[in-house]
């Protein structure tokens, strides 16, 4: 018996070795974290911090300017190299404090940054919420985990312009916010990523959606159960063989989270973000519209009862998808984003037309969809010079990529 034992105490300790150590943790002032014993600021004191700051100090590493723009819940700095900022804010008096972390989305650098701004550097004017923007953000940021000591200012430059105001350009991210192999702190397509992707200056997302055997709707990317996007389990093999129940109790995403279903996800994009597009990826042709059509329809109507300005598209990404809509009844109704050409995306009469990134801007084809009251999305752009490219000399509506931080930069900079 105790031979047994130790046999699979070993196995257990072998599969658990399997699972490797897949994001980079969020460093954290943790107890020494100045923020508790701040008071939040006011709707319009944020308003007052956004805009392009110029780099005075720590250019070198950040880059000569800066994009500063709230989300839901944090402030996010973007640069251009690939660099972005988290920081959690608050106030004492006129001073303004600001806590948290950098990370650069395309290496495994990281570290803490701390700033504040005086009452005279801005801070007077930010906490009444009205005044002048001369604003300047001295601190410090710190690399991996040692304490910032690297000198970080600041200065306000402009506004952002009214190009960038009255656009609704949407910055759309990969698989929910990430994938796994950008070591994000969540796993990719999950309820956690949605929850966090808008810090990363997301304003959209894409979802990859399969059924299981008993047709329940979930989001996952791969057609198999495997170690790269979940836990070891009991569980292998092609994804679509398990029932609902069984996906539910036995399996777990690389960061323990639930696997969830699309209704489910989506239900939460509209009661707990500010999101304003979803796009839902078909992985499969084989009845699926039967059974997302009706979900995609009941969270637009939730959407539509809180006032929420959401679109839902339902993605072509092959002719077996389109074949398959359009079987369904009022199939030009449904909102879809056809990814093949612009003759399809007539035919299905979808809303947005979504071309791969590799086939160029394609501005005159863009500017016919337009024309005809359609949308034009991208996929999936990662190369910073090629995301700065697009939207200098692009017409798209918005773009998909993983790295919406860099996409933030350059369409805010504008």
């Amino acid at each position: 018996m105790k031979t047994k034992i130790f046999t699979l105490v070993l196995l257990a300790l072998a599969l658990y070795s399997c699972n490797k150590d897949t994001n980079i943790p969020i460093p954290s002032a943790g107890p020494n974290s100045i923020i508790k014993e701040t008071l939040p600021l006011q709707a319009a004191s944020k308003l007052l911090m956004e805009g392009v700051y110029r780099v005075t100090s720590g250019s070198d590493f950040f880059g000569d300017d800066l994009v500063v723009k709230w989300n839901r819940t944090s402030l996010s700095l973007a640069c251009s190299n690939g660099k972005y900022v988290v920081l959690q804010v608050g106030h004492l008096d006129s001073v303004i404090f600001l806590q948290g972390y950098w990370r650069n989305g395309y290496t495994d650098g990281t570290g803490l940054a701390s700033l504040f701004i005086s009452r005279d550097e801005g801070g007077g004017s930010i906490v009444t919420g009205n005044g002048s923007q001369k604003i300047i953000m001295r601190g410090a940021y710190g690399i991996q985990t040692g304490l910032p000591d690297q000198a970080l200012v600041l200065k306000y430059m402009r506004p952002f312009s009214d190009t960038v105001k009255n656009s609704k350009f949407y910055i759309l991210a990969h698989r929910s916010g990430g994938r796994t192999s950008d070591r994000l702190p969540y796993s990719e397509n999950s309820i956690e990523m949605i929850n966090y992707t808008e810090k990363l200056g997301s304003t959209g997302i894409e979802v990859d959606v399969r059924l299981t055997s008993d047709g329940v709707a979930f989001i996952y990317h791969d057609p198999d159960i495997n170690i790269r996007l979940t836990k070891k389990g009991p569980l292998a093999g092609p994804i679509e063989n398990f029932t609902w129940a069984q996906l539910s109790t036995f399996v777990r995403l690389i960061h323990g989270e639930k696997i969830p279903t699309l209704e489910d996800a989506l239900t939460f994009v509209v009661d707990s973000t500010l999101l304003r597009f979803v796009y839902l990826d078909m992985k499969e042709s084989n009845n699926t519209m039967a059974k997302v059509v009706p979900i995609q329809q009941r969270i637009l109507e939730r959407a539509k009862q809180k006032g929420r300005e959401l679109m839902i598209v339902i993605g072509i990404p092959s002719t077996d998808v389109l074949n398959e809509l359009m079987t369904y009844p009022d199939y030009q109704n449904i909102p879809s984003l056809c990814e093949l050409t612009v003759d399809d995306a007539r035919k299905a009469n979808s809303m947005v037309w979504g071309p791969r990134w590799t086939l160029g801007t394609q501005n005159d084809l863009v500017e016919q969809m337009h024309k005809e009251g359609r949308l034009s999305v991208c996929w999936t752009i990662d190369v910073i010079s090629w995301i700065k490219e697009y939207v200098n000399t692009g017409h798209f509506d918005g773009m998909l990529t993983n790295y919406p931080y860099v996409l933030a930069y350059y369409h805010y900079i504008q």
